[in-house]
């Protein structure tokens, strides 16, 4: 899935919180108690995926590289997940670039392809502010995905790999990846033989 800025590719950024809530609700390898940072989203379904499992997005932070306007453009559920994203508490964030995120206002002070996994890797290391967090990549498995050495360029920015784990979509209901480009934005593809890597700090 190789973090193009489609739905399918997201990459997750996610830190513990320090108050415990009672009703903690796990969606795979998420939960409701985690602060949960999503870059690249195409209609959002899959932040709404988790928003809807966790019966609240207030730990969410969902950003795209694409204006307000051009989500209603390219995808046909793509406003309406987000006024609902919005109505249960989750931030949504426009044209942020996962390469240069740490840069972002909201980003700095609260918490594609090769470039853009290195530039995303060396980024999402600045705002994983807390000890424990994890970044996520998902993305396909196979040529010519296994020569983005991934973890070699995780590991050159002090990242380690935690664990792989297969993605399967069904897993996370209401999530429709997106291509995100072109005239056929709105379609999905097959996504194929897909895995969730988790990183960590190097020092954690």
């Amino acid at each position: 899935m190789g973090t193009q800025h489609q739905k399918d590719d997201d990459v997750d950024l996610d830190t513990d919180d320090e108050n415990v809530q009672e009703s903690e609700k796990w969606k795979k390898h998420y939960s409701s108690n985690q602060k949960i940072l999503l870059v690249g989203e195409g209609d959002f379904s899959f932040s709404l995926s988790l928003a809807t499992a966790f019966g609240t997005a207030h730990n969410l932070v969902a950003t795209s590289l694409d204006s307000q306007e051009n989500i209603g453009k390219k995808y046909s559920n793509g406003i309406s997940n987000v006024r609902e994203l919005e109505e249960r508490g989750c931030l949504v964030l426009y044209g942020v670039d996962a390469k240069e995120m740490s840069n972002h206002f909201f980003l700095k002070t609260q918490r594609l392809n090769k470039r853009l996994v290195k530039g995303f890797l060396s980024n999402a290391k600045v705002v994983l502010r807390k000890e424990g967090g994890e970044i996520h990549i998902t993305h396909k498995e196979g040529d010519p995905y296994n020569k983005w050495d991934l973890v070699k360029k995780a590991e050159k920015r002090g990242l380690v790999l935690v664990q792989v784990v297969p993605f399967f979509k069904d897993d996370y209901p209401g999530y429709d990846n997106k291509r995100a480009h072109g005239k056929l934005s709105d379609a999905t593809f097959i996504i194929g033989e897909s895995s969730t890597y988790k990183f960590k700090l190097q020092n954690d």
